[in-house]
């Protein structure tokens, strides 16, 4: 489990000189399209993650619905964020095989990262993060998911934050990574209530 300090630590690792997440020639995604709330992508999440568990059995420590597609009333990318913790995530072959197998691709690698990779999942649009135990980054997701849930000021704060962010992004011709720094501030003052209402900050 992460320290508390480490879960309102936004800073990570810089990348290697040279290092490139990216696996395969795959890329960050242009043209950021927003839809309404669907009533489908709970059901969505819960074909991916008997497809997860499936593959991976007790490997799978944690498979957790994230990211705006868990919250009821925001508007998101129509891919389903994932959050799955293993034993270790650096220890590829006891997960990626498996995930391969049941339809995954992986897509990113970043061992400074918290020991982070991601794989995508076409049907359902999947992005699947997978960690380690350590890595704050599940505990964060899962604060942001359920304060939103509970907090409809925050929610729509949010909400608003993500459709100026894809407005501006797409006028600019921006990629997914830069769409996600216009909503940075949004998000770093929401994650502030939650961690003090979680008494991880001082009020």
């Amino acid at each position: 489990m992460p320290l508390p300090s480490e879960i309102v630590d936004f800073t990570s690792p810089p990348a290697p000189p040279g290092a490139d997440p990216w696996v395969d020639g795959a890329t960050p995604e242009t043209g950021i399209t927003l839809a309404s709330y669907d009533d489908r992508w709970p059901g969505d999440f819960e074909r991916i993650g008997a497809l997860v568990r499936g593959a991976l059995g007790w490997r799978a420590l944690q498979v957790e619905h994230v990211g705006s597609t868990s919250v009821v009333g925001l508007p998101a990318k129509p891919i389903i964020d994932v959050d799955l913790v293993v034993a270790d995530s650096g220890a590829e072959g006891g997960y990626v095989p498996a995930l391969v197998a049941a339809g995954f691709v992986l897509r990113v690698r970043e061992p400074w990262a918290w020991g982070h990779r991601m794989l995508r999942h076409e049907e359902p649009r999947c992005n699947l993060h997978v960690w380690g135990p350590a890595a704050p980054e599940p505990v964060r997701h899962r604060l942001f998911r359920d304060w939103l849930r509970g907090n409809p000021d925050d929610l729509a704060r949010y909400r608003d934050a993500k459709v100026e962010a894809a407005e501006a992004a797409n006028a600019a011709g921006e990629h997914t990574m830069q769409y996600n720094a216009r909503k940075q501030a949004v998000i770093r003052e929401i994650y502030d209530r939650a961690f003090r209402a979680a008494g991880l900050l001082d009020t």
